[in-house]
């Protein structure tokens, strides 16, 4: 077995009192206090991430617009510099092989943030794809990336930085100086709240973490491990690749037709999706709040039903579910056939051999009780639920 990859705050996490779990080949925190005290507090305070596993493409050169037009299925060409955009990366039969957020710095200058348990693969396609006079560079070691998230996310990092980056809108990526740490402060983050996401130099990330820590103690900031941040991902209804998208699934069954630009430009896996399209779908990824007690977990057997008494048949599966901190019911994803995706259906979730009830509901678990400042028109779209 691999050794374990540590991010560079390893030794904050151990100082205070993480407990460390392996993700994605790292050894990352999973909690602090607790996940649903860490969750609370980025709904009502805010919350300080070490996400320093995610990986870091960056992609230069003439041709390096080519080539992420190619790779991905969102449009960066009508983007503007400065500008960050969520987009799947397809196969040719349509599948999504990862899910990523571009940001571009320029036309020849592109930022690829990917998931941890990819990079390698992402790279290697990349690679595959590039035009003649674009790059691929794997820079995940060089840096590390923090996420400051929460209604008093802004107010944490101005009282650290000064009010400059206050009208930052959300998508938006600028050049930032906190506790002396240069670093690139983006208006992205996966909890659903306001909040920056800082990529800075691997060896700056202790300074930048604890300065950052000093600064929101007023604001009564919180560490938060990846239990609170999959908690809050879902109750904004994020997808998390490897688990609710793959490369068995389409950005159209995932609800994530609004990334696809079909007619705006060609893309590797455009002719499937097309396909897709003209024949409709045979199932989609829906969201499901539980009317019975209990909770529905990845991998429980959804069924054509409406009772607790007796199971119907099987007709999908869930890919993620949890105890909802804020609205204390239980919430899942859960791949079902597009004749029972409609709101407001019933369906029965199978949990140990019992029919649990559960309500089809539209967008998203909840909404963010602080809106961001409005995003750039073509950013925009991400913040819609899928």
């Amino acid at each position: 077995m691999d050794e374990l990859k540590t991010t560079p705050l390893i030794a904050a996490h151990r100082e205070a009192g993480a407990r460390l779990v392996p993700f994605a080949g790292h050894l990352m925190p999973l909690q602090y206090r607790g996940i649903v005290a860490e969750h609370l507090a980025v709904r009502q305070s805010v919350g300080l991430f070490d996400v320093s596993h995610m990986g870091e493409l960056v992609l230069r050169g003439g041709g390096a617009l080519a080539t992420i037009e190619r790779l991905v299925t969102n449009s960066i060409a009508s983007a503007a510099d400065g500008q960050a955009v969520y987009t799947p990366i397809c196969n040719p039969a349509g599948g999504i092989i990862d899910d990523c957020v571009v940001y571009r710095q320029r036309a020849d200058h592109l930022l690829v943030v990917v998931n941890a348990a990819n990079v390698q693969q992402d790279a290697a396609w990349f690679r595959a794809h590039a035009a003649a006079d674009c790059s691929v560079d794997d820079e995940s070691e060089q840096w590390a990336l923090l996420a400051l998230q929460g209604p008093r996310a802004l107010a944490t990092w101005c009282a650290l930085a000064g009010p400059a980056l206050a009208t930052l809108p959300r998508f938006r990526l600028a050049a930032a100086e906190a506790a002396g740490v240069s670093c690139l402060a983006a208006r992205t983050g996966y909890t659903g709240e306001d909040g920056f996401e800082l990529f800075c130099a691997a060896d700056d990330a202790p300074r930048l973490w604890a300065a950052l820590l000093e600064a929101g103690a007023a604001h009564d900031l919180q560490p938060c491990g990846l239990g609170a941040r999959d908690t809050l991902r879902l109750e904004a209804r994020l997808l998390l690749h490897g688990q609710d998208i793959d490369a068995t699934t389409t950005p159209l069954e995932a609800g994530l037709g609004w990334t696809v630009k079909l007619r705006q430009k060609d893309f590797i896996g455009r002719a499937a999706l097309l396909d897709q399209q003209r024949r409709g779908l045979a199932r989609r990824l829906v969201g499901l709040e539980l009317r019975s007690r209990g909770i529905a977990r990845a991998g429980h057997p959804v069924h054509d039903g409406e009772s607790e008494t007796s199971l119907g048949p099987r007709i999908g599966q869930v890919t993620s579910g949890t105890m909802s901190p804020s609205l204390k019911t239980a919430i899942a994803l859960a791949y079902v056939p597009l004749a029972r995706a409609g709101v407001g259906q019933r369906l029965q979730v199978e949990v140990r051999g019992k029919a649990l009830v559960a309500e089809v509901i539209k967008g998203a678990f909840l909404r963010a009780a602080t809106p961001p400042p409005p995003s750039a028109p073509a950013a925009r779209a991400r913040e819609r639920s899928s």
